[in-house]
């Protein structure tokens, strides 16, 4: 969640004045992440967060916040956005669609274990049950189309090893074949990160919906078990959370090998692009793309099953 936008004290209390929140405080930005701004906003009514939108357009916008209203409301531990006395979750600020959030309690997990893995399973396959029929959702928008656009666009500024590895790396995703999975809203970006827990241990927060979009349900689940899973364990953990939820289909297994390297790729892609081809901003966190080419050189030579 980098800065890219600034945001004044005196224009932000002039934004805030719809939403009934008192006096401005303070207001501070938060240096991590990489698509949006964020500021901590302080108010005589509490603390909150405050989110530019750097890239997103309006209507993908308003698929993102009335999902994560939607997620809140079904009792989903996710920021809700605040709407102004008219309806209106976002308005314009500094330039930019900005939206005002609920701000979570609790803290970001370094080395997560298996008991807060499968925790974490669990609520995934919540999320993924009280987005089934969500109306209008979006495509996933870092999805197979983005991966293979994309991976073309960089192959020129690499070196011949990782361009060869990208190139039959795409070939083989281009090939594969997921019609008969199932599908449904996923989150699509559910890293250590982007989850809260609190003093005793129980997760608090599920942060980030700006990758969310419809695409195969189980790559969400790979895209956690690339970031979380340090063991064995915690995999076992992981899977078993999830599927006490919704269990998972002979054909999502058949699948799994392949969609943890789709998730690798599709990290290893956005890093290597906020790398290569950076945007200016005034605290800017680029994270380093060689732990996801690392992690899909791996699962190219040992595809692992996923545990029963």
């Amino acid at each position: 969640m980098s800065v890219y936008t600034t945001v004044g004290h005196a224009e932000l209390a002039a934004w805030l004045q719809p939403l009934g929140l008192g006096e401005l405080l303070d207001h501070a930005g938060i240096a991590a992440g990489m698509q949006n701004s964020n500021y901590f906003v302080t108010t005589g009514r509490g603390r909150f967060v405050l989110t530019l939108f750097e890239r997103i357009a309006p209507a993908a916008l308003d698929f993102y916040l009335a999902l994560q209203d939607r997620l809140a409301g079904r009792g989903l531990p996710c920021p809700q956005p605040l709407a102004d006395d008219q309806g209106r979750r976002w308005r314009p600020l500094a330039g930019k669609p900005a939206a005002l959030f609920t701000c979570l309690p609790g803290q970001a997990l370094d080395k997560p274990d298996a008991d807060q893995c499968r925790a974490l399973g669990a609520v995934l396959a919540g999320l993924h049950l009280a987005a089934a029929d969500m109306p209008g959702a979006l495509a996933n928008p870092c999805g197979r189309d983005w991966c293979q656009r994309v991976g073309h666009e960089l192959l020129p500024r690499l070196d011949a090893a990782e361009a060869a590895l990208l190139a039959d790396e795409l070939a083989y995703q281009a090939a594969q074949d997921w019609l008969a999975l199932p599908r449904g809203v996923i989150h699509a970006d559910l890293f250590r990160d982007n989850v809260l827990w609190d003093a005793d241990g129980r997760l608090s927060g599920v942060l980030d919906f700006y990758f969310a979009g419809e695409d195969v349900l189980l790559l969400d689940l790979a895209v956690v078990a690339n970031d979380w899973c340090a063991g064995a364990a915690e995999l076992v953990a992981l899977c078993a959370g999830y599927a006490a939820r919704r269990p998972l289909s002979e054909a999502e297994r058949l699948a799994w090998p392949a969609l943890r390297r789709a998730a690798a790729l599709r990290f290893w892609l956005l890093r290597l692009d906020a790398k290569l081809r950076p945007r200016p901003g005034e605290v800017v966190t680029i994270k380093n793309p060689d732990h996801f080419r690392d992690l899909l050189a791996r699962f190219r030579l040992a595809p692992g099953l996923l545990p029963r």
